[in-house]
């Protein structure tokens, strides 16, 4: 005959029926439900879709190698071979030898790399040489290009003394050449608020500044534009 000091012991060993149940693990997760909609889904919408339709729901991809393209750059069809990674900025210097935009900061905050794309201001560091194509750029070499006037923005640049160590200068001269096409007239905080996009290091906005408003003069009094 046990004593009770002997079944209290054994009670003790045995864990209770809830413990042992919430021990138990499941083979069921969330993550593993999710994925197992995800695919089943995908596989349902492709069975609904006709061969030629599903065949075109797969997108079509660049790459990874080089691929061959056709960029009009100043007027002139140019064509190379690029990555599809590689930037407009890069294609320009590396490929074509056009090396006016400078790589400075490389992350489309301090505009050296200033190009124009279908008459809009852009850096040329944020767009992919393969979205360009079959769009109009125009680079600082369109602005003194051989058999062509020199716009006035680079000779108002020269006597106003707004460029020192030349990095941001040729994206300066790209936006201010687009300011002036679009705000013909401006006044000095127009052209101060105009420029906001680019940065000088040396501190030359205000013989910036002075530059685009002399241009715009000499373009009223028959500058040429480029």
């Amino acid at each position: 005959m046990s004593s009770k000091k002997d079944r209290t012991r054994r009670d003790q060993s045995s864990p209770p029926p809830s413990e042992t149940k919430s021990t138990k693990k499941s083979n069921f997760s969330r993550r593993g439900f999710l994925q197992g909609a995800g695919a089943g889904a995908t596989v349902l919408g492709t069975a609904l879709l006709t061969e030629p339709e599903a065949a075109a729901a797969v997108p079509s991809t660049a790459g990874p190698g080089a691929v061959d393209i056709t960029l009009n750059v100043n007027g002139a069809e140019m064509k190379t071979k690029v990555e599809p990674r590689e930037t407009l900025l890069d294609t320009l210097r590396n490929h074509l030898d056009l090396t006016a935009a400078k790589r400075v900061c490389d992350r489309g905050t301090c505009g050296a790399c200033t190009v124009m794309i279908d008459g809009k201001v852009m850096y040329g560091c944020t767009v992919l040489a393969i979205d360009a194509v079959g769009r109009k750029i125009e680079t600082l070499e369109s602005l003194s290009a051989p058999g062509k006037k020199q716009h006035p923005i680079i000779q108002a640049f020269v006597n106003n003394d707004a460029q020192q160590c030349g990095y941001c200068t040729p994206g300066f001269v790209m936006a201010s050449k687009a300011f002036l096409d679009h705000n013909p007239n401006p006044t000095y905080e127009d052209v101060k608020k105009g420029l906001g996009g680019n940065l000088c290091r040396c501190g030359t906005y205000m013989g910036i500044r002075k530059a685009v408003l002399e241009a715009a003069t000499e373009l009223k009094t028959g500058g040429a534009r480029a």
